[in-house]
C-alpha cells in the first residue's frame, strides 16, 4: 500500500529515484512519441504493486505503473498542441508521459492521480525530461476537490475501463473545464466508452472532434479514439 505523500515531497532527482528504488524495483525505459524522445522511470512490474489491501479497501489495482498505448498517442497528440499561456489538468497521469508532453508543449501543468507513488513518478520524470516539475494533486474522482479549480484543457488516457467511469470521469471534466475550455480524452474502445458517449449530453458536454489513431506494437494492435469534448 502507498505511504503518504509528505514523506517524499521533499525529494528531488536521484534522490526522490532512490527512494522509490526502495520500494519497487525500477526501471527505464526510452520512449518517442512525434519528434520527441523520453526517458521514464518506472517499475519494473506493474504486478508487484498489487495490494491486497488497496483491492479489499476499493478495487484499486496499479495501473498507473504501465504505459498504455491511448497515453502514447494523446502524447504525440499534446506535443502539436499551442500551449504557452493555457492551464492544463490531467486525470491519472500514471508514469507522466503525456504531463511530460504537456509541459513540453508549453502548457501549465497539474498532474494528478489517485496514487501517490505516480505523481511522485510523474513529477520525477517531468523533472528528468525538462528540468521542471508540474503541479501535483492527490485525487479521487468520487470526492473531487472543490478548490482544484477550472482549466483551459483537461486530459485523460484510457481512464474508461469501468462501469462506473462512464459518468464519473464525464462529471468530473465539466467540474474541472473553463467555460471555453476543451477536453481531450483517448480510449482504445474500453468497457466504459459507449455509456461514456452516451452520458456526455446529461453532464452538458459535446464532443466536438474525435480523431481515431492506430497504434501496433508486436501483438498490441488498438485504435486509439482522441475526442474533444467541449461544454455545451
Amino acid at each position: 500500500m502507498s505511504v503518504p505523500l509528505e514523506p517524499l515531497a521533499g525529494l528531488h532527482g536521484d534522490a526522490l529515484d532512490d527512494a522509490l528504488s526502495r520500494r519497487w524495483s525500477s526501471a527505464a525505459e526510452q520512449v518517442t512519441v512525434g519528434a520527441e524522445t523520453f526517458t521514464l522511470f518506472k517499475p519494473a512490474n506493474a504486478d508487484h504493486l498489487i495490494s491486497e489491501a488497496d483491492y479489499v479497501l476499493d478495487e484499486r489495482l496499479p495501473y498507473w505503473a504501465d504505459l498504455w498505448p491511448s497515453s502514447r498517442i494523446l502524447a504525440a497528440a499534446l506535443l502539436a498542441e499551442a500551449g504557452t499561456g493555457r492551464s492544463l489538468l490531467e486525470m491519472g497521469c500514471g508514469l507522466g508521459l503525456c504531463t511530460v508532453a504537456a509541459m513540453k508543449a508549453g502548457f501549465t501543468v497539474t498532474a494528478t492521480d489517485y496514487y501517490d507513488d505516480a505523481l511522485h513518478v510523474t513529477r520525477g520524470n517531468a523533472a528528468r525530461n525538462l528540468g521542471r516539475e508540474p503541479e501535483i494533486r492527490l485525487v479521487n474522482w468520487r470526492e473531487w476537490p472543490e478548490d482544484l479549480g477550472r482549466f483551459d484543457v483537461v486530459i485523460a488516457a484510457d481512464v474508461l475501463y469501468e462501469k462506473e467511469y462512464a459518468t464519473l470521469v464525464a462529471e468530473c471534466l465539466v467540474k474541472a473545464l473553463k467555460p471555453d475550455g476543451v477536453a481531450i480524452v483517448a480510449d482504445p474502445g474500453r468497457l466504459a466508452l459507449p455509456a461514456f458517449r452516451d452520458h456526455l449530453e446529461a453532464v452538458g458536454l459535446e464532443l466536438a472532434d474525435t480523431a481515431r489513431v492506430k497504434y501496433e506494437d508486436g501483438v498490441i494492435k488498438q485504435e486509439v479514439q482522441i475526442m474533444r469534448l467541449r461544454l455545451r
